[in-house]
């Protein structure tokens, strides 16, 4: 609806067409009448007001099963789940894809989805994440859908989860409880399961929930005789008491894990073998790019966390020089605090490392996202001084064209596919090229009885040239300062 009239002239129309109690009405119609002088400028996409303030309903989320024999199976083990996020910042595409990978957390964690709605608000509300009305309308498509289970793409409050469970009337869990639930699943090692505990002890910690003083342990002492003395310490002080005991414990054992970690490190130190770390969002394929250097034979499953437990395997450089390849846990956006802080130790050895592997999948929607997501917790746990390779993965999935705007934007980056090698053969010379190289050149003339010295030249540094002669094996290495000193005796007069 446009107009082309002065608003004077509007005015004195509105003021004969309508009375008096309607022209307020009709005077906020005008002011919406949509201009191409003013609003063929704005930037975005422009909403209704009804539209901006409704539940957009995300299509194509749902992953229940049409085949009998599979729903018949599934259904016993699988929660039904409805998803809501509050859209606040970027584009609805921006909404939608945070929502689809809220989908593919639930459906990791065992669970069926539904449906997936999402509210546009400046921010979430206070007291029920998305609003009274729209959490009543919720509690409509929860009764529609037969859900038992409503998923918020955000971490809600002790006070919003509580409120909003009380307006749909079925369980209500956050991203945050998602995350931690698919950690406990696939934590396998007693680090894990130690990181994991520790981590879903601070969520708890602040979101129990109890009867009160009604289950109370023990009656307060005082002065004041009978039925004065109010009660002592309730079930639900117990319970975090316990709770904080058994943080502080759990803390004491990762420490000690810890230092068992870091051993192995110091000893990898010792002997200059350099370190290189794979990190990368969730679901990038690093476990099979891990598989395709060194044939570790690590899970790869299509899902999100798959893995979660670092993986520490020797490789071989083209030109021989060895060294480590580490497989890290998978970030994802928002990645609750309370899993980096509990997985900091595993975390650390992104921060030892001499090169990072920063693995991005180059078929996702918006590949952009994940090197921000990952290079955020990289800066959390101190690594921004590591040198960096971007490894776009997938790339015979990948739209040739994004493939093209990464290559373009990421100065340090190759485009690779672990499923079928290509460009493996590159990124092992780009290693080898970003490796730190030992210090000293020598030449040395080693005679065969010191046969583990031209070993060590060949484990411990990077073995220039080497020829067989009647006296010995004539060396050309360039090594560190420590093993130059052991070789230094066999140096030859003319060198």
């Amino acid at each position: 609806m446009t107009s082309s009239s002065s608003p004077s002239q509007d005015t004195k129309r509105l003021a004969h067409a309508y009375p008096e109690g309607l022209r307020a009405d009709a005077l906020m119609e005008e002011d919406v009448a949509w201009s191409h002088e003013i609003d063929g400028e704005r930037d975005g996409d422009q909403f209704d007001r009804s539209e901006r303030a409704a539940l957009r309903r995300v299509v194509g989320l749902s992953t229940e099963l049409e085949d009998v024999t599979e729903v018949e199976y599934r259904q016993l083990r699988l929660e039904r789940v409805v998803l809501v996020g509050v859209w606040t910042t970027g584009t609805a595409q921006d909404a939608e894809n945070s929502l689809a990978e809220l989908a593919a957390l639930a459906e990791t964690a065992g669970a069926v989805v539904l449906d997936g709605v999402i509210q546009r608000r400046d921010k979430p509300d206070a007291a029920t994440y998305i609003g009274s009305g729209k959490a009543a309308e919720l509690r409509d498509v929860v009764l529609e859908t037969g859900a038992d289970t409503v998923i918020c793409d955000g971490e809600l409050s002790p006070g919003q989860l509580i409120q909003l469970e009380d307006v749909v009337k079925v369980k209500v869990i956050d991203r945050t409880a998602l995350i931690l639930d698919i950690f406990a699943q696939h934590a396998k090692s007693r680090e894990g399961k130690a990181q994991v505990a520790l981590a879903q002890m601070q969520y708890m910690l602040p979101r129990l929930r109890g009867w009160g003083q009604s289950l109370s342990r023990q009656m307060g002492g005082g002065r004041g005789g009978l039925a004065t003395r109010g009660p002592g310490e309730t079930k639900i002080e117990t319970d975090r008491r316990r709770i904080r005991e058994k943080m502080a414990k759990m803390r004491r054992e990762i420490a000690e894990m810890k230092t068992g970690r870091e051993v192995k490190r110091q000893e990898r130190r010792r002997n200059k073998v350099p370190s290189v770390a794979i990190a990368g969002y969730t679901n990038a394929g690093k476990s099979s790019l891990l598989n395709r250097l060194t044939g570790a034979g690590v899970l790869v499953e299509n899902a999100l966390f798959a893995t979660l437990d670092p993986t520490v395997r020797r490789a071989e450089t083209p030109g021989g020089r060895l060294y480590t390849l580490a497989d890290t846990v998978g970030f994802v956006r928002h990645l609750p605090h309370h899993l980096v802080e509990a997985f900091r130790s595993t975390m650390e050895e992104v921060g030892d490392s001499d090169l990072i592997l920063h693995v991005v999948d180059g078929s996702h929607p918006n590949p952009e996202e994940q090197l921000a997501a990952v290079r955020e917790v990289i800066r959390d746990v101190g690594a921004t001084d590591v040198p960096e390779i971007v490894v776009i993965n997938k790339a015979d999935a990948a739209d040739p064209l994004v493939l093209q705007r990464l290559l373009r934007v990421e100065k340090r980056s190759i485009a690779v596919s672990a499923r079928t090698g290509r460009g493996i053969a590159e990124l092992l010379a780009r290693i080898d090229d970003e490796l730190p190289r030992p210090a000293v050149e020598v030449v040395a003339l080693v005679p065969y009885t010191h046969g583990k010295l031209v070993a060590r030249a060949h484990a411990e540094g990077e073995v220039l040239s080497e020829e067989h002669t009647a006296e010995g094996t004539l060396l050309k290495v360039r090594v560190h300062e420590e093993l130059a000193a052991d070789l230094a005796p066999y140096t030859p007069v003319s060198a």
